[in-house]
């Protein structure tokens, strides 16, 4: 743990928690840009998904889809975003890894094509092949 952690400083005072395992805390965010956002966090203090061992590997996997059994049972989302931010380029303020799994909902924004594409403009066009 970090001294100076918002994540690992939370975690030693407790009562966030929705469930967790062996290496893995599911929390609500304290800033949810939609209803059930959620974030994944690591026990252990590292700062970026990069730094995980492969027994932190597999077991994130297991928590992506056990998160995402959660929150289809209590909001019943149409869909989800799910992200990492690694490094302050990328949006990084927290510097503990954390997994955002953010519940979407039809009509939740005007043109949800291109999902996390959106976030900036693109290098290249995005096309979206209609169906």
């Amino acid at each position: 743990m970090e001294e100076n952690c918002v994540f690992c400083s939370s975690r030693a005072e407790g009562g966030r928690t929705i469930f967790e395992t062996e290496h893995f805390l599911l929390i609500y965010d304290n800033f949810p840009v939609s209803k059930g956002h959620a974030l994944i966090v690591s026990k252990r203090h590292v700062l970026s998904m990069f730094e995980l061992n492969s027994w932190e590997w597999c077991n994130l996997s297991a928590m992506v889809l056990s998160a995402k059994a959660y929150l289809d049972k209590i909001f019943h989302p149409d869909g989800y975003n799910v992200g990492i931010n690694c490094g302050e380029a990328a949006g990084q303020t927290v510097f503990h890894l954390h997994i955002h799994v953010i519940p979407r909902y039809k009509g939740d924004v005007t043109d949800p094509r291109g999902g996390i594409r959106n976030l900036k403009k693109s290098l290249v066009p995005y096309l979206v092949r209609e169906s």
